[in-house]
């Protein structure tokens, strides 16, 4: 018998990602862990979600890039989840008794934790994603699975027709039971897109995970292996239909979407909710100061920000100085950046811990850019610098824009 209390249902929530396609933004964090919204991380998210949802164990299975997340998620306390049984727990590859493997795949990542998950005996787990924007009950949806004695529920976001070919595409007869998975299809038969969140009856899913590990031709990934299997083997698969706002911050311009999302009257997104409160580990900070002068509009002011500029529909993280004369338009701004006097910052990401030195322009008006502007964290524009328009600025980036800026 366990030493650990039996629990119900524990969430495995995969936070190893690479997150490559925000490139400065994650050289450095996993993408879990990239700031969002003024006061979070991406992965605060699928964390409140869980203890909003009364699910109080979860293992987080981190890989790349992980000390940031590691510190942050620390003993759990900012989301309630500091308990004596259960809680969260970061859970890094490990040497076990054959040798030490990196996560080869979504799968394997929970197959090399069957010892966690047996702790707790539960009768049935909840796999999320790190990297989601979202609002949901996953009580919810384990009522539904249960309602329905299914082996495995995957949560689906009707997408539009044109945009299905992107996700693993759940085909399904008119009691939501799942007859046709396609990953990623070419000509898609339905819009309902698997959001990555899935519920498994514990007892299928070792077995399913065990005979999956024992098969050197497969990828070890859930979409591509797990769900197939499951379908040929007969198992009992329903689809549930998820309403409400859902972002995958996978991409710069998903991310600033995303943030852009949480400004406006009402919001698409709103993180104001108290039903559904969201909660982060935040830096001690004074109380935000706006200045005499300083001109405010549909924007995110965080706490220990100085404003003394323009800022217009954009979000500002803690610690933020904006001088008199300097303008921020449609930007998201994160930690502890400076801006300083008569600089423009236009439709940009600004990592933490940036300084942009006096009349700087850094991106370009929304409307006429080529792109979004990504400063790394660390960097000092020089004053008088432009960065044009879609360049994504790292440490030898900006050496490259600065000897050829000497050059000419």
């Amino acid at each position: 018998m366990s030493m650990y209390k039996s629990k119900e249902c524990v969430a495995m929530l995969l936070a190893g990602g690479q997150g490559s396609r925000l490139y400065t933004l994650t050289e450095k964090t996993a993408k879990p862990a990239v700031l969002f919204g003024g006061k979070y991380r991406i992965i605060d998210f699928p964390l409140s979600n869980c203890v909003n949802s009364g699910i109080d164990t979860v293992g987080v299975l981190t890989q790349y890039q992980p000390l940031v997340l590691n510190e942050y998620i620390g003993n759990g306390q900012p989301w309630d989840l500091d308990r004596s049984v259960g809680g969260v727990m970061v859970l890094p590859p490990y040497q076990g008794n054959k040798s030490a493997d990196w996560y080869k795949g979504t799968a394997n990542a929970i197959y090399q934790n069957l010892n966690f998950l047996d702790r707790y005996d539960p009768k049935y787990v909840l796999i999320l994603s790190g990297d989601h924007i979202y609002k949901m009950d996953y009580s919810a949806m384990l009522d539904f699975h249960k309602e329905k004695e299914a082996d495995c529920t995957i949560a689906v976001l009707d997408v539009p027709l044109e945009e299905a070919s992107r996700f693993g595409i759940m085909n399904t007869k008119d009691n939501g039971e799942i007859f046709e998975f396609e990953e990623k299809p070419k000509h898609p038969k339905s819009t309902n897109a698997s959001m990555g969140i899935y519920i498994f009856t514990y007892e299928k899913l070792r077995k399913y995970l065990v005979d999956d590990e024992a098969n050197p031709n497969s990828e070890n990934d859930f979409g591509k292996n797990i769900i197939p299997s499951m379908l040929s083997g007969g198992e009992k698969l329903y689809a549930y239909p998820f309403e409400g706002y859902w972002k995958d911050v996978g991409t710069i311009s998903s991310l600033w979407e995303a943030n852009m999302d949480l400004l406006g009257n009402p919001p698409k997104f709103d993180i104001h909710d108290k039903s559904w409160r969201f909660f982060s580990r935040t830096p001690a900070q004074p109380a935000q100061y706006i200045g005499k002068g300083a001109v405010l509009s549909s924007s995110l002011i965080t706490e220990g920000c100085e404003i003394y500029g323009t800022v217009e529909n954009s979000v500002i993280f803690s610690g933020v100085r904006i001088a008199p004369g300097a303008v921020v338009r449609d930007s998201v701004i994160m930690r502890d950046v400076d801006i300083a006097e008569g600089a423009v910052v236009e439709y940009s990401i600004i990592d933490s811990s940036v300084s942009i030195g006096k009349n700087a322009k850094v991106g370009a008006p929304k409307e006429s850019a080529d792109g979004i502007a990504v400063i790394g964290g660390g960097l000092e524009i020089p004053e008088n610098m432009t960065i044009d328009s879609g360049l994504m600025v790292n440490q030898s980036k900006l050496e490259e824009l600065l000897s050829a800026k000497e050059e000419n």
